[in-house]
């Protein structure tokens, strides 16, 4: 008897549903991707400091909600720091006395930037796990009956 060389149909729908689960997270991916369109590197205060007494620092956007201070050097590159709390006002009048262009957030705008939890993406992830569960069970419960019936 001469076997055949395909492979098994729970093998072939396993992979299907693989690639349609990864298929289906990537447009998140991307989307979370693009939605810091400038980058920021993370520095300690003390470097911060450094550039400002070195006079590198072209402009700064204070946001008081989660105390960060997003600075653009006069090289283009931007840079993102985080105060302690009531630091603010030292640091703002330490700008003003540069001559460093200073524009501090409203609170509507500070409030966007309020890191958000990420239990929407939890919630898609379980339900997508249990939709696999479902077609695999159902797969393998079909084939077994498909098997018993040739028997």
């Amino acid at each position: 008897m001469i076997s055949t060389t395909r492979g098994s149909l729970l093998a072939r729908v396993a992979l299907t549903l693989t690639c349609l689960v990864c298929a289906a997270l990537l447009p998140a991916a991307a989307a979370g991707a693009a939605e810091g369109i400038s980058t920021y590197t993370h520095e300690s205060l003390q470097q911060f400091e450094k550039q400002l007494a070195a006079k590198q620092i072209a402009a700064v956007t204070i946001n008081k909600r989660v105390r960060s201070l997003r600075t653009t050097l006069k090289d283009g590159t931007h840079v993102l720091a985080r105060y302690g709390r009531k630091e603010e006002p030292k640091i703002a009048a330490a700008l003003a006395a540069k001559g460093v262009p200073v524009e501090v957030l409203k609170p509507a705008q500070a409030a966007k930037e309020v890191p958000k939890k990420a239990h929407k993406l939890r919630y898609i992830a379980g339900g997508i796990l249990i939709v696999v569960l479902l077609v695999v069970g159902a797969v393998l419960y079909v084939d077994r009956k498909r098997k018993r019936d040739r028997d």
